[in-house]
């Protein structure tokens, strides 16, 4: 997998609107300059919206052409060094047909978003390049005053300053989806509340494993079993399987039916572990762990396959920056997590 270059200052940074177009809305539109003038001011960064990016949430749903044209432009621009998803949303798969793989292969730069843009960090991996799976423009970079400590420290150790080996700790602090202030330009100065967090947890498995990581927001798998972005049963042998829920509140029994689904299709006896996010729903913390010994240990036969809980990724607050395609350790003995090669380079 090849690794982009990481990000210094007087760098350009593109933002892309591949799913929702929310970002262009009069309502939300704060959200870009909030992002802009931070990035510039902390980071030393150039940040330029790509010609769709802000055009709304209507011409955006109805050009996804134009979308995939963003994403091609700013991977073939020399001058931007990183594209970052301004949101995610529901239909980023309808970008396919307009995607040019070769162009992704050829021009390796930083790449982030979570939830939908599940499907881009697919294509990413479809192409051969390392992709970073976080940091959403509307939700972290522009984060109702300032990126909250977790993030901005997993953001700096891969995109800006990445370390040799880089182990990664649960966040001392959470909040779940109903604490989410409402985005709204009188609501800049409110920060978001928070709640102590209550580590890693460790549902099956002992000692040390090791694999590449690969995988994204299981909301949206069902949009890629079947298509060519989807790795075949061979492709997943040996990795990490990164599994995350969306705001959606997705119920038990779903989840039950996504994980069969990727254990009939031979993904579960592949792979080395699973590293579960956090649930945005608080309701679901204690009810996806039962649907997950269920059936990876009891249903697939898998009880000692490790699966590491509750971690800051995707919908969960804090998020990291997780890249994808690199090898990690997950150490279930002493619940860590850790990357085991830098970010970038």
């Amino acid at each position: 997998m090849l690794k982009p270059k990481h990000l210094s200052r007087g760098d350009t940074v593109a933002v892309v609107s591949l799913s929702s177009g929310s970002l262009g809305e009069p309502n939300l539109i704060h959200k870009y300059y909030l992002a802009k003038e931070r990035l510039e001011r902390d980071y030393g960064l150039q940040l330029r919206a790509m010609p769709n990016a802000l055009r709304g949430r209507d011409y955006v749903y109805r050009h996804p052409e134009a979308r995939a044209q963003d994403l091609m432009d700013a991977f073939r621009d020399p001058s931007i060094r990183a594209v970052i998803c301004a949101i995610g949303g529901d239909d980023t798969v309808r970008l396919l047909p307009y995607i040019d793989f070769s162009v992704l292969h050829d021009n390796p730069k930083i790449f982030t978003g979570f939830s939908d843009t599940t499907t881009n960090h697919f294509m990413m991996h479809k192409a051969g390049l390392v992709s970073y799976y976080g940091l959403s423009l509307m939700c972290d970079v522009a984060e109702y005053v300032s990126i909250n400590e977790y993030t901005r420290e997993m953001m700096e150790n891969t995109i800006f300053d990445p370390q040799p080996r880089l182990d990664i700790p649960c966040s001392s602090f959470c909040a779940f989806e109903k604490e989410k202030v409402k985005w709204a330009e009188e609501n800049m100065n409110i920060p978001r509340p928070r709640r102590k967090n209550t580590g890693y947890e460790i549902l099956q498995g002992s000692g040390k494993v090791e694999g590449e990581l690969l995988g994204g927001c299981v909301d949206v798998f069902v949009e890629l079993f079947g298509t060519e972005l989807w790795p075949k049963p061979e492709d997943w042998s040996g990795k990490l399987l990164l599994l995350e829920t969306s705001e959606e509140d997705m119920p038990d029994e779903q989840l039950c039916w996504y994980l069969r689904g990727m254990q009939a299709q031979g993904i579960l006896s592949r792979i080395r572990g699973i590293v579960f996010g956090k649930p945005a729903a608080e309701s679901k913390f204690e009810s996806y762990k039962e649907i997950l010994r269920q059936v990876v240990g009891f249903e697939a036969g898998l009880p000692e396959l490790p699966i590491l809980y509750n971690v800051n990724v995707g919908h969960s607050y804090p998020i990291g920056l997780f890249p994808l395609g690199l090898r990690y350790e997950l150490d279930c003995d002493n619940r860590r997590l850790t990357l085991l090669e830098p970010a970038t380079i």
